[in-house]
């Protein structure tokens, strides 16, 4: 999973774009620099809470929408294959060794 930066980052970067803003115009409506804009774009910086609402109120979106966890059908497709294989794995091991527990039960008995 992303960390918050990244996910904010993203979720900034996308809503700017489907509003056809530049950096430089999101910056100017925020009341924020360009290069800040940049840096947080590039998850090097998460703004104040401030800041992230003018962010939102200049994109036209709530607070909570920068926030979203948005993941593409391939995205959770690959995330619920790696929880089966490790769910797999897990079952298997736990069968290897209870049946390798009772093999030496047996040979211990016999």
């Amino acid at each position: 999973m992303d960390n918050i930066k990244e996910l904010f980052a993203r979720n900034l970067r996308e809503n700017r774009r489907k509003n056809g803003l530049t950096q430089a115009q999101l910056a100017e409506q925020a009341e924020v620099s360009t290069h800040y804009i940049a840096l947080i774009e590039l998850a090097r910086n998460i703004p104040k809470v401030e800041t992230i609402e003018r962010l939102a109120n200049a994109l036209n979106v709530e607070i909570y929408e920068l926030f979203i966890v948005d993941h593409s059908p391939k995205e959770e497709m690959e995330r619920l294959k790696k929880e089966l294989v490790y769910e797999i794995k897990e079952t298997i091991s736990y069968a290897v060794k209870e049946t390798l527990a009772e093999e030496y039960r047996k040979q211990k008995k016999g």
